[in-house]
């Protein structure tokens, strides 16, 4: 049901939100990545929710482009 909340903030964006909000997860995704290879990082299944996230993001831009 999480994903279903985010889904419909990312829906009620501006197109400019929504690629603000898409460099900042890819900044987080890098970061998230770098801290995994030094062996930092401690919850690696976030790597795979932002991943998600973006696909979601640019979903929803990409709904957007069509209408």
């Amino acid at each position: 049901m999480k994903s279903n909340q985010y889904l419909s903030e990312l829906r009620t964006k501006s197109a400019e939100e929504l690629q603000s909000e898409l460099v900042s997860a890819k900044k987080e995704l890098f970061n998230l990545r770098f801290q995994n290879a030094t062996n930092q990082l401690d919850n690696t299944g976030r790597i795979k929710e932002v991943r998600r996230n973006i696909a979601r993001i640019q979903t929803v831009i990409t709904q957007n482009a069509a209408r």
